[in-house]
């Protein structure tokens, strides 16, 4: 079996697109003992056939509190984190509570413009039906139309953020389909992508066996996978 090889993000990122899912990627990371990457089930792609992959562009959300300092203007620093943003480049944030909605359709639309190819929110998006028309892809835990404006803000971007014990740092790889997000640490990708490539060519030579009548043992044995 030919090793793919892989000289710049597009090429890996389109191919990955192609070929990868996240589910083989996971093992993948599970072998090379990286265990904790998978962002919580709960976030989910608005559409079902949306797939993204690209660099982690990392956002800190907070939210606005009654009585205690907020941000310096509106939406704190999301402007220039939106502004921010570079191709290739995956807008990922958390740190908000989940009383509003993290990202919108004029969101997309300037990150789309930015040469961004997704975003995923630890929380809602709202603005769905645009979204969808544009096919921008955007993970997130559902929708709701509450607005973030009065009632968070970002408090800052481009430094490590942590969601549910995954830890993402700004160029990190971000992964995902309609199983899930995970996240592959910068310096374990060239592993993790080899590794994938070769184990979902061989999940299809281990299913044509399936479909020709060989037991699931016989696979298992005669390719080490199922």
């Amino acid at each position: 079996m030919t090793e793919f090889v892989w000289t710049n993000d597009a090429e890996v990122f389109e191919a990955a697109r192609r070929e990868l899912f996240t589910a083989v990627v996971g093992d993948i990371m599970d072998k090379l003992g990286l265990q904790r990457q998978f962002l919580p089930a709960a976030i989910q792609p608005l559409a079902r056939d949306m797939v993204t992959v690209g660099r982690a562009m990392t956002v800190v959300e907070a939210d606005i509190v009654e009585g205690a300092p907020g941000p310096e203007k509106p939406f704190g620093r999301m402007l220039d984190a939106l502004d921010d943003l570079r191709p290739g480049e995956i807008y990922i944030c958390t740190g908000a509570s989940f009383r509003y909605a993290l990202w919108g359709e004029l969101m997309s639309t300037r990150a789309r413009v930015c040469g961004s190819v997704g975003a995923v929110v630890d929380g809602y998006s709202r603005d769905t039906r645009p979204i969808l028309e544009m096919g921008f892809p955007v993970f997130s835990r559902g929708c709701s139309a509450q607005d973030q404006g009065p009632r968070g803000y970002v408090a800052d971007f481009r430094v490590p953020i942590e969601m549910e014990g995954v830890r993402i740092r700004p160029g990190d790889i971000v992964f995902g389909d309609i199983d899930g997000v995970c996240v592959v640490p910068r310096e374990a990708e060239r592993d993790v992508f080899t590794g994938a490539f070769e184990k979902a060519r061989g999940e299809k030579t281990a299913r044509k066996g399936l479909e020709s009548g060989m037991t699931a043992r016989q696979v298992f044995e005669t390719y080490g996978i199922l």
